[in-house]
Formats: structure tokens, sequence, C-alpha cells
């Protein structure tokens, strides 16, 4: 399923120009201006699907390097220090990735 069918085009475009300088992302800011927030579980999971690229069931930092493009193509890449702040935010067990409950509770928190 594609994140444009899941959120709205205009919330995503928001979103992404408000983070469109390197160092200037923020989970929290981004999951609201973009719609998830707001979203039911079971919606914030199909975006989690969305962004597990190798479907796996787990957002690695590899792959959470490039979050913002799974929202849309032109998307920049998040910065190291940007990864690992939204992997230490994001990874409650500590395995080092993200599972689409961790991800549900971190949009939501």
């Amino acid at each position: 399923m594609a994140m444009k069918d899941l959120l709205k085009a205009d919330d995503i475009k928001k979103a992404m120009d408000a983070f469109a300088v390197a160092d200037s992302f923020d989970h929290k800011r981004f999951f609201e201006m973009v719609g998830l927030k707001a979203m039911s579980a079971d919606n914030v999971k199909k975006v989690f699907q969305a962004l597990d690229v190798d479907a796996s069931g787990f957002i690695e930092e590899e792959e959470l390097k490039f979050v913002l493009k799974g929202f849309a193509t032109d998307g920049r890449d998040l910065t190291d220090r940007e990864t690992t702040a939204f992997l230490t935010a994001a990874d409650k067990d500590g395995d080092g990735k993200i599972g689409i409950d961790e991800f549900e509770a971190l949009v939501h928190e």
C-alpha cells in the first residue's frame, strides 16, 4: 500500500518541507504533521508495513535512514545523528531495530 493511500498528500508535503534541512528532523512533530498521530493503531501499523521495505517485521537502522523516502520519493536521507535519535526513541527492547508495536507506541506517545 502506498503512503498516499494512507495519508493526505498535502500533509506529507508540508511535513517534508518542514524537515528539509539536515538535522532538523523531529519524529514527534513529523508524526503530527503528516497525520499519523491522529490515526488508529491499525492504520499506523499499515504505515509501518509501508516503511518496512524488506518486509522483515522490523525497521532496521539502515531502513530508518531512508524513512522520509518512504513518505515521499524526493524525501532526504536522515543524518546519522537523526537516525540514531529516532532509533533510540523507538527501540524500547534494545534489539537495535524498531518493531511494529514499538513504532505504534512511538507515534502515539
